[in-house]
């Protein structure tokens, strides 16, 4: 099983990319986690470049048509989802293969309950299927972790595991 990881920072520090590592490292052998690396070339979203899409676009196009399920980890910025998430998700909206998939929003902060709550009522609203068991707060702000640090903790690498393993269930439906 194939899945797209998509991170909101552009941070190269940043708690969300080293969760997505993680969740990379942690997968069982049969899904296999692709993660996006290209949110920092996406062109702002404009419909009439539609016709003209960029290489990067058509990239997240691809990358998400060939996936089961989506695991999205981004900051909060202002109480609000990134700029860059935000802006990706616009690309997507009209892009038929997003309706319907199987999406676990990972967040790394306790305290980014606003951008948590925006960004899944975001994808809600493009008709994906937010998985709400598979979705988890995990205490990574200040942690001073990285993936590696994420990987060896028992009890974050335990719910970084049902997570997926209930993306894996839904995207199967």
């Amino acid at each position: 099983m194939r899945c797209l990881a998509l991170c909101g920072s552009l941070r190269r520090a940043s708690y969300n990319a080293a969760l997505l590592r993680a969740v990379r490292t942690l997968a069982p052998p049969h899904v296999e986690i692709d993660l996006f690396g290209g949110m920092g070339d996406l062109p702002l979203f404009n419909p009439d470049l539609d016709p003209f899409i960029s290489p990067t676009v058509r990239d997240l196009f691809e990358c998400v048509d060939r996936s089961s399920a989506l695991i999205i980890a981004s900051p909060e910025y202002a109480h609000g989802i990134s700029g860059a998430m935000k802006n990706a998700l616009d690309w997507l909206v009209g892009f038929e293969p997003f309706a319907g998939k199987a999406v676990a929003v990972l967040n790394a902060s306790p305290r980014a309950t606003h951008a948590d709550a925006a960004l899944k009522e975001t994808l809600r609203t493009m008709a994906s299927r937010v998985i709400e068991s598979a979705s988890i707060t995990l205490p990574l702000l200040g942690s001073g972790l990285d993936d590696a640090g994420i990987v060896q903790s028992a009890e974050l690498s335990q719910q970084i595991r049902g997570a997926i393993d209930a993306l894996m269930r839904e995207a199967d439906e």
